[in-house]
């Protein structure tokens, strides 16, 4: 079966044990079209990039999904028809990711050397077909 990753927007004012009543229903409805949800992560309450239907927030939840194009379809319908759903965006990718995702990673993560990245000579450094 093909493998999809999907993250919803729910709406600011609903409780976070609605978000959680919305995702149930939707990963019930992948299972009961012969898929599974092998990951659901609950991103929290996130400021948006711009306004949407008069929310400045939003809920965001990751689904990394097994399952077939017709049970994914079916969700989809179902998000749209939701007056608690904002947005949401479904796409086809080759495999799932294991442990968590960027979103959910660790933020205190140590940076590395910017020096690795740009290693050059300064002799063959041309600027304006000009050597310096």
């Amino acid at each position: 079966m093909p493998f999809y990753e999907c993250v919803f927007i729910a709406r600011q004012d609903i409780s976070t044990s609605a978000v959680d009543d919305l995702a149930n229903k939707f990963a019930a409805i992948i299972t009961d079209n012969g898929g599974k949800v092998t990951k659901r992560e609950d991103w929290g309450l996130r400021q948006l990039a711009y306004r949407i239907e008069k929310n400045r927030k939003g809920h965001y939840v990751l689904f990394n999904i097994d399952s077939p194009a017709t049970a994914v379809k079916e969700m989809e319908r179902l998000m749209g028809l939701s007056e608690d759903i904002l947005r949401y965006m479904t796409i086809k990718v080759d495999s799932l990711e294991e442990g968590p995702s960027v979103m959910m990673a660790p933020k205190n993560r140590e940076l590395k050397d910017t020096e690795d990245k740009f290693d050059f000579d300064e002799e063959e450094f041309v600027v304006e077909g000009r050597e310096e």
